[in-house]
């Protein structure tokens, strides 16, 4: 009923989620028209996999979502696989019936054969599929979720693609030989023409790819390969072939955060990446199922092993704050008084400074879920999973 509607119980309180149907993969992350849109796997008829369309949901501020209709249904070329989303502005694809900016989705159609396709709207809400699809044959079965980008000095549009090859002597993600999981890079000057320019192998299905400043050195850009599990490679790339620096990179530590992508054409003077990934929530006896993360700014820090992509919630996420308790400092340890003790929330943001003492550890319990700072071994504990959080000047930190 529209009394329960987003407010059944197990609907997340910060994350979206579809009203209802199942949702997977976050697609065609693209701002235009002053909106943040959000496409993404969606079965309409159920909540399990399958009947897949791409949904959609826009936003201005990144924390407040309105789902709109359905954007791209199923065709005799398949069901609609995951993708990308981009704005072109000039006009180079000749889609624009006026010539001004439309939004391009590239899509995934998964049926006798896994092809790219591409459709596109000048007010992003009536999406149109193009005439000529496929735009991208099949290589391999399987290939799929193009991710385009456009690369300035070249001046053509650059789509990375998992495709996945025979090759004797080596084994894919699921270890079976004589298999190896690929990203095709691919070029087009006008969206509707692609040729091959070069691959990367041991990225698995959804990649990413875009380049980031290292903080504190702002001309110092590395290029971003990352893939549905978020470990990535750093590297540089000429238009033609992305040379790795790095070897791969491990990216999120946690369970359920997977397919990850990032907005593209956010204006250029905010110089932000922003992701949303597919966050794995199942929510049993719901009318819906899953969920998205939460909008995260990423950014390259230095370390002393060289530069590492950091997350954090978009700062947007600030408007949501109602009240706030700031403590002071407190000695902590068995017997001492719980500064924390009187304080309740439905949601909560934690952040907590602290010198080693004697103790080995530090632990929170946020509903439930123990937050454990190990200080022996610079680590940091959420739910049973581990990352390296090194003290900085014999003091921790959790935010």
């Amino acid at each position: 009923t529209a009394v329960s509607l987003y407010g059944e119980p197990r609907r997340p309180g910060l994350h979206f989620s579809p009203r209802r149907g199942w949702n997977n993969d976050p697609n065609g992350l693209v701002f235009f028209g002053g909106e943040y849109h959000l496409f993404f796997q969606y079965n309409p008829y159920g909540t399990k996999w399958g009947n897949m369309h791409w949904g959609h949901a826009v936003s201005r501020d990144l924390v407040h979502w309105e789902e709109l209709e359905v954007a791209l249904y199923p065709d005799e070329m398949g069901p609609m696989f995951s993708g990308s989303g981009v704005v072109d502005r000039d006009n180079t694809s000749g889609l624009s019936p006026d010539g001004k900016p439309v939004v391009v989705l590239f899509y995934t159609a998964a049926g006798k054969s896994t092809v790219q396709g591409m459709a596109y709207s000048s007010d992003a809400r009536r999406f149109t599929k193009f005439a000529g699809n496929p735009i991208v044959r099949e290589f391999t079965p399987g290939n799929r979720d193009p991710k385009v980008i456009w690369h300035e000095p070249m001046k053509r549009w650059v789509m990375v693609l998992y495709v996945g090859e025979e090759a004797p002597g080596k084994k894919d993600h699921r270890g079976r030989e004589g298999r190896a999981d690929c990203i095709y890079f691919l070029g087009s000057a006008n969206m509707r023409e692609w040729t091959f320019l070069s691959k990367v192998e041991g990225f698995y299905e959804c990649p990413d790819f875009f380049a980031l400043p290292v903080e504190g050195k702002p001309s110092d850009r590395k290029w971003v390969l990352t893939g549905a599990n978020s470990d990535y490679m750093l590297g540089s790339f000429d238009g033609e072939a992305f040379r790795p620096e790095t070897p791969m990179l491990k990216g999120h530590r946690g369970k359920g955060f997977y397919a990850a992508q990032t907005f593209s054409d956010i204006p250029p003077e905010e110089d932000r990446r922003i992701q949303i990934g597919w966050l794995q929530a199942p929510s049993p006896g719901m009318p819906f199922n899953q969920a998205m993360s939460l909008p995260l700014e990423l950014t390259l820090r230095p370390t002393p092993d060289g530069p590492r992509i950091a997350w954090r919630p978009v700062r947007e996420l600030r408007s949501l704050r109602q009240s706030s308790h700031e403590l002071g400092p407190h000695v902590i340890g068995p017997g001492a008084p719980n500064p924390l003790a009187k304080l309740s929330a439905e949601f909560v943001e934690l952040r907590a400074r602290f010198e080693a003492g004697a103790a080995a550890a530090v632990t929170f319990n946020v509903r439930g879920v123990p937050v454990t700072y190990d200080l022996a071994k610079g680590e940091i504990e959420v739910g049973g999973h581990r990352a390296p959080a090194p003290l900085r000047d014999g003091r921790g930190n959790i935010a």
